[in-house]
């Protein structure tokens, strides 16, 4: 049982800020480093959606989705409490990156979004960014 009132625990937590999904991208960064895969850069700064990595000659926007905060058909699971919330907040979360995908598509970059259950096989996850 919480300690404090709905409210105050409301304002507590909007005060968290994320980290951001480091263990994901450091798992990526290794297998593009282990292919020998040169030229992208990490969360540039001035382009749209604030994309994972970037290959700026390629014009390459690679995003890496966590199954839960992107809802992965494969992966996610509802949870059982505060699932209005949930079901929101993932279903924005999808919107956004629909929305960031037509931008960036918009000014010339090609997409690719990869699952963070696919950097279990770190190859396939390199190949199809070569490809």
């Amino acid at each position: 049982m919480d300690t404090i009132s709905r409210a105050a625990r409301s304002e507590l937590m909007s005060r968290v800020r994320s980290r951001g999904n480091v263990s994901t991208e450091k798992r990526l960064r290794s297998a593009l480093v282990r292919a020998g895969i040169r030229g992208w850069r990490l969360h540039p700064v001035g382009v749209a959606g604030r994309p994972d990595f970037v290959f700026r000659t390629e014009r390459i926007a690679v995003f890496v989705d966590g199954c839960f905060w992107h809802g992965c058909p494969r992966c996610y699971r509802r949870p059982k409490s505060s699932r209005k919330f949930w079901d929101a907040k993932v279903r924005d979360n999808i919107s956004r990156d629909r929305r960031t995908n037509a931008k960036l598509r918009r000014e010339g970059w090609s997409v690719l979004r990869i699952w963070e259950h696919s950097l279990g096989d770190p190859p396939k996850a390199v190949a199809r960014i070569k490809a």
